[in-house]
């Protein structure tokens, strides 16, 4: 029995990791040579958050209402769930506000090699909140896919594999600007997969500290919350500055294909 308990928990630590790990695969679009034009980036970053938005609006938010309304009653679930939506917004924006002001987009520059210099670091700064908030939201996926693996590999399987797929496109939404902003295709992939490694951490994480304590109430408020934070970054991030980069319409066209795909994707699985 020990032994089976831990075959299953090696098992469910692998899949976990497979789906985190999978960003460093978006992360592989720095190393495209289409990856230096501009109408790629402005591609990359609408097809990132038509990704975020969609899983967010039509997974993430009905799965946390159905969570809360179990744990906590209908109507109050709903309230809750309304409550981590905009609390996970807020807390974004709390640390978006907190950045310091030398990285802050809306300061106007005075001069091309200053206004160079502040395109740059206002890329580095889309890639680390875009990194922020994909290892957030990876970080309580990991514990769903880990507990779903211990309870029935072949539903954490189908978890693992849906997790990869839409992990891809926010790998590019975090390697894309940090090479167009360093001009490092390493450092570029290696945020990508850092960005990623929250999913096995919180998988160990909930195992070993959270796994007396989990219930559908606490799972459906990270959900809410999670929800909220990937919106504002869409919203206040990635679909600006896709169309500050944008040569024609590749940004429309990213975000609707970006929608199209996550909906295929679970519809099929």
């Amino acid at each position: 029995m020990d032994s089976l308990m831990n075959n299953r928990i090696l098992l469910a630590f692998l899949l976990t990791a497979f789906a985190g790990l999978s960003t460093g695969i978006g992360g592989l679009s720095a190393f495209i040579r289409g990856g230096e034009r501009r109408g790629f980036l402005a591609g990359s970053l609408g097809f990132s958050a038509g990704v975020m938005i969609y899983i967010s609006f039509v997974e993430l938010f009905p799965q946390a209402g159905r969570l809360l309304a179990e744990g906590c009653g209908e109507s109050a679930g709903a309230w809750i769930t309304i409550a981590g939506f905009f609390g996970g917004m807020l807390l974004i924006g709390l640390i978006d506000f907190f950045v310091p002001s030398e990285m802050n987009p809306h300061v106007v520059s005075t001069g091309p090699e200053e206004a160079k210099l502040r395109d740059k670091l206002h890329l580095t700064r889309i890639g680390l909140l875009t990194s922020l908030a994909i290892a957030i939201h990876n970080f309580p996926e990991g514990a769903a896919t880990f507990f779903a693996t211990l309870t029935d590999p072949r539903i954490g399987f189908s978890i693992a594999v849906a997790v990869a797929i839409h992990n891809i496109p926010e790998g590019i939404s975090v390697a894309v600007p940090v090479y167009h902003a360093t001009g490092s295709r390493k450092k570029a992939l290696a945020y990508a997969f850092l960005s990623g490694l929250a999913e096995p951490i919180g998988a160990l994480a909930a195992y070993w500290l959270l796994r007396p304590y989990l219930s559908p109430a606490v799972m459906g408020v990270t959900f809410a919350a999670i929800a909220g934070i990937m919106v504002f970054v869409s919203l206040d991030q990635l679909i600006p500055n896709a169309k500050r980069y944008d040569e024609g319409h590749e940004s429309v066209y990213g975000l609707v294909g970006g929608m199209l795909v996550m909906a295929i994707s679970l519809e099929l699985l």
